[in-house]
């Protein structure tokens, strides 16, 4: 081999080397590079999470509790308007029939100003009615039915859903007469057969939905109410009298 091929030779492997050093040094910044951008990335912390977890469930319990503090207090508004202007007037039986319909009116007109408030509301003050009426001696029954009938036309008339009004409104009396002691049953009925009649003059679609809904919460009163009725036992039940000898 001449002294020239031999250092075209030593230059070629110079050459192939230095390529090689400077695939590695690619090799190892790229590598630095994928391991920079791993260590980057945000890593899910299990604890944050179950902080998280903690604040939503805080906030939830703030805001029910928000809730049940204004319910208590349209009740008691609706009340104490309700006993006061029967008292006042001293007509309650023919008064107490009417003012359900009215206070219902004027919860409806003050949910359409605000623009939402209805659904909340509606159970509240038909409690807030029946307690005031039960609260004079007033007709509580009639009362009842005049309250949800009021409520179902509102809800129509205004374009809510008008099952879930009747059924809210359907609760909150049924909720005053447990409270107040009244008959719970015959309260429930006052209140299903005037949710109905209202639906009556909605549509027969509306009479069909309203069934619907206001089933369940008849069969649920009817079955608490059993449960609390006494029953007579078999060792109750009275003895033939025996026959004289």
């Amino acid at each position: 081999m001449t002294d020239a091929e031999t250092s075209k030779m030593t230059r070629a492997k110079a050459k192939a080397g230095k390529s090689k050093a400077i695939s590695h040094k690619h090799e190892r910044a790229a590598a630095m590079q994928m391991e920079t951008a791993e260590t980057s990335k945000p890593r899910i912390d299990i604890e944050e999470i179950g902080h998280v977890g903690t604040s939503v469930k805080d906030g939830i319990v703030s805001s029910l509790k928000g809730i049940n503090e204004i319910e208590a207090e349209i009740v008691s508004l609706v009340r104490n308007i309700v006993s006061n202007t029967l008292r006042a007037s001293g007509e309650v039986a023919n008064e107490g029939i009417a003012i359900g319909k009215d206070v219902m009116k004027g919860a409806i007109q003050a949910t359409e100003e605000v623009g939402t408030g209805l659904v909340l509301s509606t159970k509240s003050v038909a409690k807030g009615v029946i307690m005031g009426v039960s609260d004079v001696g007033g007709d509580v029954l009639s009362a009842t039915r005049e309250t949800v009938k009021a409520a179902v036309h509102g809800a129509s008339e205004v374009g809510a859903d008008i099952g879930v009004v009747a059924k809210r409104a359907v609760d909150g009396v049924i909720e005053a007469g447990v409270e107040t002691g009244g008959n719970v049953l015959e309260i429930t009925k006052a209140a299903t057969t005037g949710a109905i009649e209202a639906a009556g003059t909605i549509g027969t679609t509306a009479v069909t939905t309203m069934k619907d809904i206001l089933l369940g919460v008849v069969a649920g009163v009817k079955e608490v109410a059993g449960a609390a009725l006494p029953h007579a036992s078999s060792q109750s039940q009275p003895t033939q009298p025996t026959q004289p000898k």
